[in-house]
């Protein structure tokens, strides 16, 4: 049976290039196709550190925006906590759809 093959399939060389690369392909724990869906999920988590850092850049302005000067706490525990000076009165107007 061995004798039936082409010459160039009975080369030592090209059996163990053969046998190399069916084991990358489909033998192997780290494979082509498992190496290229880790490489594509790889991809789409560096897109989601991406996005998520430039949310984190956008929290922290607004944070450093808002609690910077004293007037700007003021005016955010004002309308979030509905807080006053002592002299003053709060009227709570709500809107009806």
């Amino acid at each position: 049976m061995f004798k039936k093959l082409p010459k160039s399939f009975r080369n030592f060389y090209f059996l163990t290039a053969f046998i190399f690369l069916l084991w990358m392909l489909a033998l192997d724990s780290n494979n082509l196709i498992t190496r290229f869906q880790m490489s594509s999920k790889l991809r789409s988590l560096e897109n989601e550190k991406e996005y998520y850092q430039e949310k984190i850049e956008e929290v922290e302005k607004d944070h450093n925006e808002l609690f910077g000067d004293r007037e700007s706490i003021e005016k955010f525990a004002r309308e979030k906590y509905l807080m006053k000076k002592k002299t003053e009165d709060i009227f709570i107007v709500e809107e009806k759809d």
